[in-house]
């Protein structure tokens, strides 16, 4: 970009606090790419307005959470639906960027595009259509110009729906963890008792669900490998409570508190027992071997029960890094995916998961002790993660928000497809 042009109009929109991160990034990567002449409008928190958004309105009005919530508030999302629609209108930019919450995100881009179809609109995140509701793929092909998937085998799991143009930029936690993990005196073979995580998730409901089958759990590992370490990196609205109720354990966990805490404590295990979430990526990544555990709420345990009478979730794993492995690169499981397949299977399954009913002190002592030393369970997942690694890696070595931004600015440049060849 010259000095004589004018400056680059980006209209962004997250709906949730990750996106609000995710968007801060890109931000940030827009205008190193850039050198400052983009200016950006939209919707978002604190990240994204530390980096130049003039928002709307506050973030607060549409980050809801439960269903409860959210039926109290419909009129005000509605509103702030049709008014954001109109603002990316009014203000023509040079390209529509929503990320992730597509309940709210999906339904401004639909708007936009029927009232002005000239405005490309770029996707940041998609939504999980390789686990349920397939459809909304090829329904996303009709207001999408570009969806950027975060992860690896997405772009060929929309190739294969009818979804739209798919590019993969890479996962965040390839940027905000990996090259984050500090150099410590103790590392996972160090001296010293193992150290051994213990995450048991970042909702209070989470927590309820399991805290305390996790602290027996640690002493049922204990009892058959000797002393541990155990450390549990407590997110900040819940570490006062974890304080209390672990008070008893017997194995009482060291809690630590702050992201420089918990990427020390990352740093440091030798393996670790967690919820399911993005944290069981995060632990990949960072190499550290792991069983994992979820109880399912009310409305997820009731729609469990309908999905083994009439199927329609398509995955039988709650681990992404599974999920992850078991696709490859090639957009189909390994069930489906000739002699790539079999190079999936060997890895098929590696993190071994528990739900519901199988959450038990016993079953997860099972699933943890082995990876505390050096045995086939522990090197069977070290494998597994460096073939997720070389998934995961973007070829040029860029960073998951260069590569966002330089998707951006291509659409952005070339305006929509369909329009730029007519």
């Amino acid at each position: 970009m010259t000095a004589t042009e004018r400056p680059l109009n980006v209209f962004v929109i997250a709906g949730e606090p990750s996106g609000d991160h995710l968007g801060g990034a890109l931000m940030a990567a827009l205008k190193a790419q850039t050198d400052g002449r983009v200016v950006f409008t939209g919707v978002g928190g604190e990240t994204m307005q530390a980096e130049g958004l003039e928002p709307l309105f506050p973030f607060s009005d549409i980050t809801v959470m439960g269903v409860d919530a959210i039926i109290r508030r419909l009129p005000q999302l509605l509103a702030r639906i049709d008014q954001t629609a109109s603002a990316v209108v009014t203000s023509r930019p040079d390209v529509l960027v929503i990320i992730d919450a597509p309940d709210f995100t999906h339904r401004v881009a639909r708007r936009v595009r029927r009232r002005d179809p000239s405005i490309p609109i770029v996707d940041y995140v998609s939504p999980t259509v390789w686990v349920w509701r397939s459809g909304r793929a090829r329904a996303m092909a009709a207001y999408v110009d570009r969806l950027m998937a975060v992860l690896p085998f997405e772009p060929g799991v929309h190739a294969e729906l009818g979804g739209p143009t798919t590019t993969y930029v890479g996962h965040p936690v390839l940027e905000t963890l990996l090259p984050q993990l500090p150099e410590t005196g103790q590392g996972p073979d160090g001296s010293g008792p193992p150290v051994l995580l213990i995450l048991p998730g970042s909702r209070g409901s989470e927590v309820r669900a399991l805290l305390a089958t996790f602290g027996e759990t640690v002493a049922r590992i204990a009892e058959r490998v000797g002393e541990i370490r155990p450390v549990l990196p407590a997110v900040s609205h819940l570490a006062d409570r974890i304080e209390a109720e672990v008070a008893d354990w017997p194995i009482k966990p060291e809690v630590v508190r702050g992201r420089e805490a918990k990427l020390k404590a990352f740093a440091e295990a030798r393996a670790a027992l967690a919820a399911s979430g993005t944290v069981t990526l995060e632990l990949a990544v960072a190499g550290v071997p792991m069983a994992v555990a979820y109880k399912l709420d009310g409305i997820s345990r009731f729609l469990r029960t309908v999905n083994r009478i009439v199927p329609f979730v398509n995955y039988t794993t709650m681990v992404l890094p599974n999920i992850i492995l078991d696709y490859g690169s090639g957009g189909v499981p390994a069930s489906k995916a000739g002699a790539e397949g079999r190079t999936q299977d060997a890895f098929r399954h590696a993190i071994p998961d528990f739900l519901e009913e199988d959450v038990t002190p016993d079953k997860l002592a099972d699933a943890v002790a082995p990876l505390l030393a050096d045995t086939d369970e522990r090197r069977r997942q070290l494998a597994a993660f460096e073939r997720l690694h070389d998934l995961m890696r973007l070829n040029d070595g860029a960073l998951p928000s260069e590569a966002a931004a330089r998707t951006v600015l291509g659409v952005a440049r070339t305006g929509r497809p369909a329009l730029s060849a007519s």
